[in-house]
């Protein structure tokens, strides 16, 4: 007898490693209950096996790699982690660069409900990076049951006039993608901060006056966003507003929002502007874009005085782009009149 169960526990444990996870799991359900019915088993060899069976699965797991839910051996993890279009979050490429400008534009725009398949990830990757490597897509924890489109850094006459952002847009849609028409996704601007100042001081100074920028417009800036109050607190908090650029600098530096502020300073090469919400519509995006590059003009070049008296108004005043004024007129941000506003998603 004790030779027939030591070999039936070297039976079942090699059969179980060989087997793919999923066939492994119901074999376990399943083979567990149906011995213990078999009463004509000795109790000692009843025990070997339970053991057996539990041991195998335990030495499965292991010495096995879990990707999406599925356990694999190194060489098929491997295999199966190579031909997924769908990067780690953590995953971060070299930078390519598009475009001739020293101020370059990084783009992250979260989908969302349409589903986290490689398949739609590659129909995606296949336009954006029909002509170039544009763009990239990672996994977020954040969303129920999307992904997030990632580009490269690209100048902003890169981004409005060579990248396909329309028809990427529009094939996010198709396959069931939304993003304005959730309550999880964000559109996430970069901006290299070495365009901001020639060194880490002139930068300082400048990105003190694109905070103070911020904070001292923030109803403005809430209304451009699309974003609730409860959402922009939870995703992009402010720091509280100061009377004075360097003041409100230093709470950033000082305080604990992390990257979950509307003016992220956590990334080494860039000022992330993370107070937008999510979009699938053309025209919003590149609103986004061009409000983006005027409050950093307007910070390189101007004084903290001179920011600290610089009016909505008077900002919005000297913006010429018509797809900008256009977004800032449905926002009632420009000037109050009436126009017909097309669906977000």
């Amino acid at each position: 007898m004790i030779p027939f169960t030591e070999n039936l526990y070297v039976r079942i444990a090699l059969l179980i490693i060989q087997l793919p996870a999923t066939i492994a799991e119901q074999l376990y359900g399943i083979m567990i209950p149906s011995l213990m019915n078999l009463r004509y088993f000795v109790p000692s060899v009843m025990t070997l096996i339970i053991h057996a069976v539990m041991s195998a699965m335990t030495l499965f797991i292991d010495n096995s790699y879990e990707y999406c839910g599925e356990y694999y051996c190194r060489e098929c993890y491997d295999e199966v982690r190579s031909s997924d279009s769908i990067n780690d979050y953590s995953y971060k490429p070299e930078p390519i660069f598009y475009g001739d400008s020293n101020r370059y534009f990084g783009v992250e725009l979260e989908i969302d409900l349409g589903g986290k398949e490689s398949n739609n990830a590659d129909e995606i990757l296949e336009i954006g990076n029909y002509s170039a490597e544009h763009i990239y897509i990672k996994s977020d924890g954040s969303l129920n049951d999307g992904m997030e489109i990632v580009t490269h850094p690209m100048t902003l006459d890169y981004h409005l006039n060579e990248f396909c952002w329309e028809d990427v847009m529009h094939e996010c849609v198709r396959l069931g993608y939304r993003s304005h028409q959730t309550s999880t996704c964000g559109l996430h601007i970069h901006v290299n901060k070495n365009s901001l100042g020639k060194n880490s001081l002139e930068q300082d100074e400048v990105i003190s006056r694109i905070l103070y920028f911020v904070e001292h417009h923030w109803n403005e800036m809430l209304k451009f966003s699309r974003r609730s109050e409860y959402a922009m607190n939870r995703w992009a908090a402010i720091y509280g507003y100061e009377n004075n650029p360097k003041a409100i600098f230093d709470k950033a530096k000082k305080g604990n929002k992390g990257r979950y502020a509307a003016v992220n300073l956590c990334n080494y090469h860039t000022v992330e502007f993370r107070m937008f919400r999510g979009t699938l519509k053309y025209n919003t995006l590149t609103a986004a874009l061009q409000m983006v590059n005027p409050i950093c003009d307007a910070a390189v070049s101007m004084s903290d005085y001179e920011i600290s008296k610089l009016s909505w108004s008077d900002f919005v005043s000297e913006i010429t782009e018509p797809e900008l004024i256009q977004y800032l007129k449905e926002r009632r941000l420009y000037i109050n009149e009436e126009i017909t506003t097309e669906e977000e998603f």
